[in-house]
């Protein structure tokens, strides 16, 4: 005799009614703080009151890392601006940006113009390791170190993303 799945189902479902198992309504369920840290796929990352927030780079196909800085310089959109969304890092001189494996760095031609520990600088290293790991599938957003090494004074990093996340 052959069984069809479906009334295997309708009938382990009667029996389970039938002996007082069932779903019973629960109510919300707090789970505490949404998920943080790097997730796959290009990022930017803006300042907000709150912190730095990542917002998916949807409509547009960039893996140049230079591109990826005038595309955090241009800052965010109107609708995320209205979020209160904004980029600190604008009025940027030149710059070159290279990547290799877990590695970018940013070599600016004149000072840096945040510090260490600010938010502009996790825009600029949250972004860069977002973008480098879309780059290099083989890389962890995670993993990446991004350095800055300014035209005058001292270099900084290699910072990593969760630096800067509080996570």
């Amino acid at each position: 005799m052959r069984v069809q799945r479906g009334a295997v189902a309708v009938v382990l479902g009667a029996v389970l009614v039938g002996c007082g198992v069932g779903v019973r309504p629960t109510g919300v369920i707090e789970a505490g703080e949404p998920a943080s840290g790097l997730t796959r796929g290009a990022r930017l990352y803006f300042a907000s009151g709150s912190g730095l927030r990542a917002v998916p780079l949807i409509d547009k196909d960039v893996d140049d890392l230079a591109a990826v800085m005038k595309l955090l310089a241009q800052g965010p959109s109107a609708a995320e601006r209205r979020e209160g969304l904004t980029t600190l890092i604008q009025g940027v001189g030149g710059y070159a940006v290279t990547g290799d494996g877990p590695r970018v760095t940013v070599r600016l031609e004149g000072p840096y113009w945040a510090l260490e520990r600010d938010q502009a600088t996790g825009q600029l290293v949250c972004t860069l390791a977002s973008f480098q790991s879309v780059r290099e599938a083989a890389v962890r957003a995670d993993d990446v170190e991004v350095t800055v090494r300014p035209g005058e004074g001292p270099a900084l990093g290699p910072l990593r993303c969760a630096e800067f996340l509080g996570g």
